[in-house]
């Protein structure tokens, strides 16, 4: 099972629409996750149409609209891999320990808000991953989200993917 991570894409006050390249990954998907502040509900119809699966939160930046069609937490088991998706954890010190007590029955957490990718695993063995942005890269190098796969309950081959600066 092929995953695609995004989070904080901001549409339409960041960029105008998602890139193009990520774009063509949702094909390629098999579960599209979206760590929440959309901004738009264009977005998530978007997401909606053109993939298999979407699993979603709304953030801190969604709106009443999107808050009426998405969950603050979500869950899902993927081929039994335990996935949490959520949008703010806290501040990065003390993240994998706050996750671990709060998220105890899960395998793997996907987070957002702070645009910045993070890739840990805490002492319990959660995984933590915020794929960033990929329209609003505040103060790092490149826009990103990752990809990874689910074989067997387990989670492999996890991809940061930088995209190109927008023209």
């Amino acid at each position: 099972m092929r995953l695609l991570l995004m989070s904080d894409t901001h549409l339409p006050k960041r960029a105008r629409a998602l890139p193009p390249r990520l774009l063509d990954e949702l094909p390629r998907a098999d579960v599209v996750v979206h760590a929440g502040d959309w901004v738009d509900t264009a977005t998530l119809d978007l997401l909606e149409i053109r993939s298999r699966r979407v699993i979603g939160v709304y953030g801190n930046n969604d709106g009443p609209s999107l808050r009426a069609r998405l969950p603050e937490v979500a869950y899902a088991d993927l081929e039994g891999l335990r996935l949490g998706v959520i949008h703010e954890t806290g501040p990065a010190q003390g993240r994998e320990r706050r996750c671990a007590e709060r998220f105890p029955d899960l395998d793997v957490l996907v987070f957002g808000h702070s645009h910045i990718p993070w890739d840990t695993t805490t002492e319990t063995g959660l995984r933590l991953l915020n794929p960033g942005s990929p329209t609003d890269r505040r103060r790092q190098p490149h826009c990103t989200y990752m990809t990874a796969r689910v074989t067997d309950g387990r989670l492999g081959e996890v991809r940061l993917h930088r995209l190109p600066p927008r023209t």
